[in-house]
């Protein structure tokens, strides 16, 4: 797939790219150049894209695009974020997400209220679907359910916040490195979330909790969210794509989202 525009094309082309199979290819069509550099900023136009994802441009595309097509080229394997909603009656998977999620509140004046907690799959006996080990009850959180296998919500805490971001090494240089994340390599498999103004100062254990406001969820860990405000909205990549969140939503994040094959720039 070819995506001509800028990095937010790029990033709605590869969302219809959910098997991970098809390379994708992004022309940065209005290029800043190093005269635009040099130019005041209230002379620039600062809608333009800086085409992060693009791997090629307008100025230099009549010597790339053959070489693509002839097997040549940059490309990479980039880790995507996987997001599960669960509501009382419906389960929904989001569109792979290239660059990050932002869960809040539609209204950023609003507090985003959640209990997040960190799940682990609880093993099961394939041929009845028991327990193969059975544990006792008192070694479990929370035991829930995605896609009908139970996940067991461990370390869990209350949340009263601004929202979460939560990024891939693809995204760690965007939004979260402005939010002030921690930066990543773009082509590792973790993820990174962060907690958004987190509001604990009346918390007897605020230090605690302080540390877990940014971290890595590693390849086989998964992020569970319950949603405790009347309203929510899961960005996804931007704001074009939204998904909806009612009170009590139950939402399962880890990067067991098919990676995408996207083509980087090359000398």
């Amino acid at each position: 797939m070819i995506a001509i525009g800028g990095d937010g094309t790029v990033l709605s082309a590869a969302h219809f790219l959910d098997h991970g199979t098809i390379p994708l290819l992004g022309i940065n069509s209005d290029p800043i150049s190093e005269e635009d550099k040099l130019v005041k900023k209230k002379d620039k136009d600062e809608r333009r894209s800086h085409g992060a994802l693009c791997a090629i441009t307008a100025l230099d595309m009549n010597e790339k695009v053959p070489q693509v097509l002839f097997g040549g080229g940059k490309l990479s394997t980039r880790a995507r974020i996987q997001c599960i909603v669960k509501s009382t009656f419906s389960e929904t998977h989001l569109v792979p997400a290239l660059n990050d999620l932002l869960i809040a509140n539609p209204s950023p004046a609003a507090v985003s209220r959640f209990r997040m907690g960190w799940s682990k799959e609880i093993a099961v006996d394939p041929r009845g679907g028991s327990m193969s080990e059975p544990l006792p009850v008192s070694s479990y959180g929370t035991v829930t359910r995605f896609g009908g296998r139970p996940y067991d919500v461990q370390n869990s805490l209350n949340v009263w916040s601004s929202g979460m971001w939560i990024c891939t090494g693809t995204g760690a240089s965007a939004a979260m490195k402005a939010a002030g994340g921690n930066p990543m390599d773009e082509r590792s498999s973790d993820l990174q979330y962060l907690i958004r103004e987190h509001m604990i100062e009346n918390s007897p254990n605020k230090d605690e909790i302080r540390n877990l406001d940014n971290g890595i969820l590693e390849k086989n860990q998964h992020i569970h969210l319950r949603w405790n405000s009347q309203k929510g909205r899961i960005f996804i990549d931007g704001s074009h794509m939204i998904h909806n969140l009612e009170l009590g939503d139950e939402i399962l994040i880890n990067s067991r989202a098919p990676p995408l094959a996207l083509y980087s720039r090359w000398d």
